[in-house]
């Protein structure tokens, strides 16, 4: 039986998608339209009723949410695939620390990045909040650019956190474009190349984000 991926290209389901193709799981990509806002609709609603994506519907039926929960299910599922650290080891607390990071301090941010005017009146404060938020979001960045082992993130090799940590460098309408093409997060932006090359999920990838990653 498949996994299904609930989502839109280009965002947090990418990482859910590129998850499941790294283990060799069967799934199916079910688009969710964010430009037609089809996340608010009652159909995904009862899938997710926050109204986000990625969600992830287990071949048994049960919905997980939530992209870092969804990254650390796919990783239990199929331990097998190796993405993440042994269990027993000072590896696997630091992918802990890692995901939790960017799942706490980075992607809660892209949403007020993406659409301030959900926060404060649309005009000046909603950009003044924007440019805030850009400002925090690449602070962020740059403490994860400064802990990467690479070429991998984490010293002990590939793992979910590379996935992770590769999306928010295709953001770059969150992160700001000029800002990410600069040479402020090169560890990262290396990290982001080699999975793009990754077999396994290279189609992935060049899927959501184009050949040139984009």
């Amino acid at each position: 039986m498949a996994y299904t991926v609930f989502g839109d290209l280009r965002s947090g389901a990418f990482s859910a998608e590129a998850a499941l193709a790294e283990a060799g799981a069967p799934y199916e990509f079910h688009v969710v339209s964010l430009d037609r806002n089809e996340q608010k609709e009652p159909k995904f609603l009862a899938v997710n009723p926050s109204g986000k994506v990625p969600a992830l519907r287990l071949p048994e039926g049960e919905i997980v949410t939530e992209s870092a929960a969804i990254l650390l299910t796919v990783a239990d599922h199929f331990p097998n695939a190796r993405l993440l650290p042994p269990a027993a080891g000072a590896a696997r607390g630091q992918a802990y620390r890692w995901l939790a990071f960017m799942a706490s301090e980075i992607y809660p941010m892209v949403e007020i990045s993406d659409y301030p005017q959900r926060f404060v009146p649309e005009g000046a404060e909603a950009e003044a909040l924007r440019t805030r938020v850009q400002k925090r979001i690449r602070e962020r960045l740059l403490i994860v650019e400064r802990n990467v082992a690479e070429p991998w993130l984490l010293p002990s090799g590939f793992s979910i956190l590379d996935i992770y940590a590769a999306m928010f460098t295709r953001w770059r309408g969150s992160v700001g474009k000029e800002w990410l093409d600069g040479d402020n997060i090169p560890r990262l932006k290396a990290l982001a190349q080699s999975l793009s090359i990754r077999p396994k999920i290279a189609p992935v990838w060049q899927r959501h984000f184009g050949k040139s990653g984009q």
